[in-house]
């Protein structure tokens, strides 16, 4: 399938997520416009697909510089912005499933597997929950 071109990359990917900054939330509009953000760097291997792309405000995008997607994601929520940790996660998941389905990117997928952990290891578990390995004690 032939690359789209980058403005029509935008609109597949603001139909997709939405129209807000995925980084501080931000509503897109005249004077805030989106640009397309590389979820994994492409100085980490990240591919130019639309699975590893999404709409980020040109603030977000340049001060995030080449940072991994969840440091910048706690720094933006230190901030006191308000970070989509539920879109860089399908953005990563889509990313991970769309590499298992080409193949290749032997540079992203270490770096790619590191994000996804460290992402679910912030979400909360289910009350009763327990952690894997540990074995509970009857009292």
């Amino acid at each position: 399938m032939p690359q789209l071109a980058r403005a029509d990359r935008l609109d597949v990917i603001l139909d997709r997520d939405g129209a807000t900054c995925i980084w501080c939330g931000r509503a897109f509009g005249p004077l805030i416009r989106p640009t397309t953000e590389h979820v994994v760097p492409r100085l980490k291997g990240g591919p130019s697909w639309l699975e590893n792309e999404v709409a980020a405000c040109r603030r977000c995008n340049s001060e995030r510089g080449h940072r991994a997607p969840v440091d910048w994601l706690e720094e933006c929520e230190r901030r006191g912005w308000d970070p989509d940790a539920a879109r860089l996660g399908r953005a990563l998941t889509g990313l991970e499933e769309a590499i298992t389905r080409t193949g290749g990117q032997r540079r992203a997928r270490p770096y790619l597997d590191a994000q996804l952990r460290r992402l679910r290891r912030r979400l909360p578990r289910p009350a009763g929950a327990r952690s894997p390995g540990r074995r509970s004690v009857a009292m």
